[in-house]
């Protein structure tokens, strides 16, 4: 395969339902797995949710269940890697689709990918996106701004990435976010000072999968 010539399909869902954008991508690894269509990159975010991964678990979630449903916040127990993390408005999750057959079925260069994605994203704010040793994601100083977690059926990869834009960072003290202090985590607004352009992000972010997958994305 030549993968600098690949296209690569943008779905963009706006604000869905967890559940829901779960479900529709069960549905896409399976259609993926079956040969029905090509890598896509699921572009979402989520009402406030608090999901839990294979290496997490409720000891980092720090208030009762009734107090989440106070809040308006779900919790969903799910097979992506990780720890415990939050979604919620003013937050760009990412899902990849995305055959790792045919890119050398190495989950570790995915996940670095997925990370390089990021740091080439924010280096359009002059903002320095960094890795941490040993952990998934990626940092601006000590403070986490995009958390990474996937799965893998047959080599076909789902779930993804969450990047905090606008995120209201205040939930974030409802859990230890990946197994963190609650005031771990920054988001892009808080960085830059500067109110969010969501068409300017989608721009930017979509350049950054091309040039970091060598895709060419289609809707």
């Amino acid at each position: 395969m030549n993968i600098a010539t690949t296209k690569a399909r943008i779905f963009d869902l706006g604000l869905s339902d967890y559940d829901k954008a779960h479900q529709l991508q069960l549905q896409m690894v399976d259609k993926r797995i079956a040969g029905e269509s090509q890598d896509t990159f699921i572009f979402t975010s989520h009402p406030p949710t608090i999901t839990v991964g294979r290496g997490g678990g409720n000891e980092n979630i720090l208030v009762a269940d009734e107090i989440l449903a106070q809040r308006g916040v779900k919790k969903f127990e799910i097979e992506r890697g990780g720890d415990v993390t939050f979604h919620g408005p003013g937050q760009q999750v990412i899902y990849p689709i995305v055959d790792l057959d045919q890119r050398g079925r190495d989950l570790h260069k995915f996940l670095r990918d997925l990370e390089e994605v990021v740091i080439v994203f924010l280096k359009n704010y002059d903002i320095i996106g960094e890795r941490s040793v040993g952990k998934t994601g990626v940092w601006v100083g000590d403070k986490k701004i995009c958390a990474i977690g996937i799965a893998v059926k047959r080599w076909v990869s789902y779930h993804g990435l969450a990047l905090n834009l606008a995120t209201d960072l205040n939930f974030f003290q409802l859990i230890n976010p990946c197994g963190f202090a609650p005031d771990s985590v920054t988001s892009l607004e808080q960085l830059s000072g500067q109110p969010t352009d969501k068409a300017k992000v989608f721009f930017q972010l979509t350049n950054a999968i091309e040039q970091v997958f060598e895709v060419k994305l289609v809707l």
